[in-house]
Formats: C-alpha cells, sequence, structure tokens
C-alpha cells in the first residue's frame, strides 16, 4: 500500500466546556490553532480527513490499567482530553502536543467509567508551571513529542492507582515482534463522535521502525528512530482522544512502558496503519531529569 507521510493526525480531544461532557467533544484538529503550526501539505488536508476513533478494541476490567490516567487541559478554547501514564505519585507523563498552550489542567486517576463518579478515582490539579515539555518539540514534523506534568498534589497508589514501570538507561531493546498494548477513552466507530466512557484498549505487535515506514510510504519526515511503531492489524487502533497514552508490553509479567501515543494516519484507524509514539527509552535521560523517577535496576 502506498501512503504519503502527510497522512498524519493528532490524537488529542478539545470540549467547549468545563466539566467534560463526551457527547460535546470534539477532535482537536478541527481547531485553528492546531493547524497553524503545521506545514502547507497538512493544512491542504484539513476538510479531507475522516474522524478519528479507537477500533476493534476490549473493554477493560476495572483496575486492569492501574496507571492511566485520564489528562484534562484548559485552553482558551476550552478543555483537552488525552491519555497519560503515572510515572510517580507527583509526576505523569503524556504528549507535548497534548500541553502545549495549557493553562493547566487536572488529571483523573483510578478511573473506569470517566462519565461517573468512581470511589476509586483520584482528581488531582496541575499549573502550567508544572508542565515540562521537551526543548526539542516541534509540531509542524511532530518531533520530540514527550511532556512531563509535575501534580499539585501527591495521588495515592492502592490496587486502582499505580506507576507504570520504565525501562532501564542499559535497555538497548527495540520491542519489535512483541505485543503492545495501548489504552484510552477513544471513539468506538465511525458513526458515532462519541468518546467511550470506559476505558478501553488493544493489543497488536509492535514493528520494526523499516516497516513501519514501509507501511507509511518511506514517509522518512515523520518515522526516526526516536519514534516506535504499533500495528494496525485488523483495525485494532487508538485515535484521536488518546494522545500521550502509554504504549506497554509485558515484561517479566509487568507492564513496562516503552512509547507516548503521538500520532496516526488521517486514512482512519481501520486503514491498518501503524500509529506512532515516542521512544521512551530515547527519552530516558530527559524523563529523569525533569521527574522525581530515578533510573531503575538492571
Amino acid at each position: 500500500m502506498k501512503f504519503i507521510g502527510a497522512l498524519l493526525v493528532s490524537l488529542a480531544v478539545v470540549t467547549a466546556v468545563v466539566e467534560i461532557d463526551c457527547k460535546k467533544a470534539r477532535p482537536i484538529e478541527e481547531f485553528d490553532h492546531y493547524w497553524a503550526h503545521l506545514p502547507t501539505e497538512l493544512q491542504a488536508l484539513r476538510d479531507s480527513r475522516p474522524s478519528g476513533r479507537i477500533t476493534n478494541g476490549r473493554e477493560a476490567i476495572p483496575g486492569q490499567f492501574p496507571y492511566h490516567g485520564v489528562l484534562n487541559m484548559e485552553f482558551d478554547l476550552g478543555i483537552g482530553v488525552c491519555g497519560s501514564s503515572i510515572l510517580s505519585r507527583n509526576y505523569i507523563l503524556t504528549a507535548a502536543h497534548c500541553v502545549d498552550g495549557a493553562h493547566g489542567g487536572w488529571v483523573i486517576v483510578g478511573a473506569h467509567d470517566r462519565l461517573i463518579y468512581e470511589p476509586t478515582q483520584q482528581t488531582i490539579p496541575f499549573e502550567v508551571e508544572g508542565v515540562s515539555i521537551h526543548p526539542g518539540y516541534t509540531l509542524d514534523r511532530i518531533r520530540n513529542d514527550i511532556a512531563t506534568v509535575r501534580l499539585t498534589s501527591s495521588m495515592e497508589f492502592n490496587d486502582r492507582v499505580q506507576p507504570i514501570r520504565m525501562p532501564s538507561r542499559t535497555d538497548g531493546r527495540t520491542f519489535s515482534g512483541m505485543l503492545g498494548t495501548i489504552s484510552g477513552h477513544g471513539r468506538t466507530s465511525d458513526a458515532s463522535p462519541d468518546l467511550s466512557p470506559v476505558l478501553r484498549y488493544a493489543i497488536n505487535p509492535i514493528l520494526t521502525n523499516a516497516n513501519c515506514l514501509e507501511q507509511w510510504g518511506n514517509a522518512v519526515q515523520y518515522i526516526e528512530p526516536q519514534n516506535i511503531c504499533l500495528s494496525g492489524y485488523a483495525g485494532r487502533s487508538a485515535c484521536n482522544s488518546d494522545s500521550g497514552g502509554p504504549l506497554t508490553v509485558q515484561d517479566n509479567e509487568e507492564s513496562l512502558q516503552v512509547g507516548v501515543l503521538s500520532f496516526g494516519p488521517l486514512a482512519g484507524c481501520e486503514s491498518g496503519i501503524p500509529t506512532v509514539y515516542a521512544r521512551v527509552t530515547y527519552y530516558l535521560d530527559w524523563i529523569l531529569a525533569n521527574t522525581d523517577i530515578e533510573d531503575v535496576a538492571v
């Protein structure tokens, strides 16, 4: 299959009300400020892209992904929604494009159904001063799309709220061929614009970057060594509203985060084109320098 590198889209969503209402949510790509930073060839595609969604996934068992956080960002245009992962009691990890320009916000952890209050949920705010965006981040080619967020108060760990395990500095694996898992509250079908109220997930193989490049039509301007790709086989994929969410693998019977969801194909999640992530091992030094976590033992 031939696809040009311009066929990509950021995966965040924005709603125009302070209290998140999935039925009123719409993709961030519908707002002028998002497209203003993209190159001309992408702006030309603005009115021709399909709606994003998470397709052919499964509903998570409550507590199955205790490291997942629902990140809500306050912008001039409204409230954005992204995924995130818990690094420590004080820090979360997400995509840079999720928090770029945000005035603050909050993260909900321990949530299964984000539309209702659950006793397991903790809602913790953050301020703009707590946001650290990678200094090399650029939206025009979606480079270094990674950020950490310091919360204004500490979360409490329990069986529904736990930090994700990070690779060590000495972990030289590419993780290609391993099964990767992505979780989020993204859209579930083309027919409905609504986001999933409950946490869902999809599992597919992690690709080599060479294979990913081939499926993206050799788009070397977008797929680089600091990226990691998850297959879109059988239409299992994550899209709008899932940006910043963690890509994990099972390692010694534990979830290990290997990617941060960055972008996917404009051709749609059911197209089978891989979704693309910031590769965690590439950014470990930066993550450690901008959080309170320490390098894990070998």
